[in-house]
């Protein structure tokens, strides 16, 4: 079996040095939408360094090179065809406000194999800290397909959450036509998000947005609607990507606030509103401070 569960679980953390500039945060933002309109003060503190703040999700970019997703299977003990493999969902819990420039060091360790039947999931956790100590706590869940069957644990359910009732908070937010193409430049390649033969082959009648830029696009929008723009107040953003976002569509993006005492939460989904609201992103939940 290309995933070899018994190895992956068992190899060794790996350790990496990486660094960012505000040139890295601002091609961050800039890919997942920030600026527009460009001369906004509240865009302003995406897009100008001197007065920069750094969204928590810039967190599954940040260093450069491939993003989890693709991390995952360099790992010891897999080896699978990339155009078999989905990002079925991403957690992220920040320890403290991302600094504008750092260096840090990140250590990734396949934390869990599911069999889905179907399908693995691999399980690639990613601890970050500088000389100040940590950073942020992260988790992609790697969907392969074809690699499942061989009787291990199921691990949780991802089955779709009810509706709340009503959301709070609707906005909407247009993808433009380049946003895969700007967006890969922040270090994720996967030339499913450009190249029409390969997504072909994954199964897909065109280029894809990328799931991390939708996860960066929904969790600026609940910042932006409900936070005041307070970066800083983000404890932790999960979501499950349902489905796929394509290039030119919009993102609907429905907010429901959570318990008001203490720190608070806010639920989200995300559907394609040209594909009649189809799941993009679904049980996803925003931890905050009280402002």
């Amino acid at each position: 079996m290309p995933v070899d569960t018994a190895r992956a679980l068992a190899a060794a953390p790996r350790t990496t040095e990486i660094s960012w500039t505000p040139e890295d945060v601002q091609l961050y933002h800039l890919g997942i939408g920030a600026g527009v309109p460009a001369t906004d003060p509240r865009e302003l503190r995406y897009t100008l360094e001197s007065r920069l703040h750094v969204l928590p999700s810039f967190a599954t970019v940040a260093g450069g090179g491939p993003p989890g997703v693709i991390a995952a299977l360099s790992m010891p003990g897999v080896d699978v065809d990339l155009a078999r493999v989905l990002h079925g969902g991403q957690s992220l819990r920040v320890h403290r406000p991302l600094p504008v420039r750092a260096t840090a060091t990140r250590t990734d360790r396949i934390t869990a194999v599911h069999d889905k039947g179907k399908a693995a999931v691999l399980v690639l956790r990613s601890d970050a800290a500088d000389a100040d100590g940590p950073l942020w706590t992260a988790e992609a869940q790697v969907y392969v397909r074809g690699e499942g069957g061989w009787g291990g644990d199921r691990g949780p359910s991802a089955g779709a959450p009810e509706e709340p009732g009503a959301p709070d908070r609707t906005v909407e937010r247009p993808v433009r036509e380049d946003q895969a193409l700007l967006y890969r430049l922040t270090g994720d390649l996967n030339p499913l998000h450009a190249d029409p033969e390969f997504a072909r082959r994954a199964g897909f009648d065109r280029p894809v947005l990328h799931g991390l830029c939708t996860y960066g696009m929904t969790l600026k929008a609940v910042v932006d609607t409900l936070l005041a723009g307070d970066v800083t107040r983000v404890r932790s953003w999960t979501a499950r990507f349902a489905g796929v976002a394509y290039p030119g569509e919009t993102l609907r993006i429905r907010m429901w606030r959570g318990d008001s005492r203490g720190d608070g939460a806010v639920r989200v989904a995300v559907g394609a509103v040209q594909r009649g609201d189809a799941p993009v992103l679904t049980g996803a939940t925003v931890e905050f401070a009280q402002g």
